[in-house]
């Protein structure tokens, strides 16, 4: 590599260092654009920063031609099939983001930071087994990290083995005791075991770590919300709503605990902004129908419940509701809505039916896969 080729890498990784993105990557740019005689692989640097450069700038199909480039210079280089790899996976390209970290465990068997992005690719797609799998190898080759266990602790939750997922935090947090995440996970498992005490004392340790840890906040309210303490869960959703005022969630969660101690008026003014931030939240419009029914407005409430019902229309409950409200507004003199509340009665069953149908199906299917075995 020239000295002309080398100074420009080097002045791009100091304007890279300043957070100065284009300005390296022009420096790059000029390093890659002489007319050198040095080798493929001697230019693979100047490829593999520029790629970098563009990824920090979120322009991933970029960052990917560059990987490319760089791998086509140099096929055996493992780490820029990782940095590929890591690039498809922030866009959301599943299946070409494990054939390079594939690629990478070829190349260097021993690789742990493959087997682990490679496991947490296969935990966005769903696929536990093969993420629990590539976990337990990266804990194999790396038994002191902490991510590991962290990663295959997440999966182990959403597969619903929460025994072993808070195994798997206890680890995390054994190997790194100031890890919010770890806590704030091994809390959730603690609250979907119905141990809300440990469950609420791990999201406490997570927020005294990381005070901005909205989620911690949030499902510490949840828990609290389910002990009954809803003064405490209103003080979490409050906390939650100062951090990220654009959260709708917390809206509805504060509001259903407002709910539950009976302030109606500020229970709707919650899930009237639940409501504002996602049009689509078809739990505010019923719960804010519910509460207009309680206060004998059932003209707001059938508004309310019809809208839930455009947004699920297999909801039953929010058929028997419309119903009520319906039948409570109705009279001698306006029987067409005694007629309305009828037609909603009418399909809640049919729907009833359906579940109950749909739930026997599943039972079947599940006995029949039982004695295949």
């Amino acid at each position: 590599m020239s000295d002309q080729e080398n100074d420009a890498i080097n002045q791009g990784k100091l304007l890279l260092d300043k957070g100065d993105f284009d300005g390296a990557i022009a420096m790059f740019t000029e390093s890659i654009s002489f007319d050198s005689d040095s080798l493929d692989s001697q230019r693979v640097e100047a490829y593999c920063w520029r790629a970098y450069s563009y990824g920090k700038k979120g322009e991933f199909d970029r960052a990917i031609t560059d990987y490319t480039e760089a791998i086509r210079l140099d096929p055996k280089c493992s780490g820029m099939y990782y940095n590929r790899g890591l690039t498809y996976s922030k866009k959301g390209c599943h299946d070409e983001a494990i054939a390079d970290f594939t690629e990478v465990i070829r190349l260097t068997p021993d690789d742990a930071e493959a087997y682990y992005s490679r496991g947490v690719v296969y935990g966005e797609k769903g696929d536990h087994d093969k993420a629990i799998a590539d976990f337990t190898e990266a804990i194999r080759l790396k038994p002191n990290w902490f991510l590991a266990f962290q990663g295959r602790a997440r999966v182990y939750v959403e597969k619903g083995e929460f025994g072993k997922a808070i195994i798997d935090f206890t680890e995390a947090l054994r190997l790194n005791p100031e890890y919010a995440n770890a806590y704030d996970g091994r809390a959730f498992a603690y609250s979907a075991k119905g141990d809300h005490a440990k469950a609420i004392a791990d999201y406490t340790e997570a927020i005294r770590l990381n005070p901005k840890h909205d989620g911690a906040y949030n499902n510490r309210g949840c828990s609290y919300w389910k002990k009954g303490d809803y003064d405490k869960a209103i003080a979490d959703y409050t906390a939650v709503i100062r951090l990220s005022p654009e959260d709708a969630e917390a809206y509805y969660n504060r509001g259903n605990s407002y709910s539950k101690k009976g302030d109606y008026d500020k229970a709707i003014a919650d899930y009237t902004e639940a409501i504002r931030l996602e049009p689509q939240n078809r739990h505010a419009f019923y719960a804010r129908g519910f509460l207009y029914s309680e206060k004998g407005d059932h003209d707001k409430a059938i508004a309310d419940y019809t809208e839930a019902i455009q947004l699920d229309p297999q909801n039953r409950r929010v058929f028997e509701a419309r119903g009520y409200s319906y039948w409570k507004k109705g009279s001698y003199w306006k029987k067409g809505d005694k007629a309305k509340a009828k037609a909603d009665f009418v399909q809640a069953e049919k729907l009833k039916h359906k579940e109950q149908w749909a739930a026997f199906v599943a039972f079947f299917g599940k006995m029949l896969r039982f004695f295949k075995k």
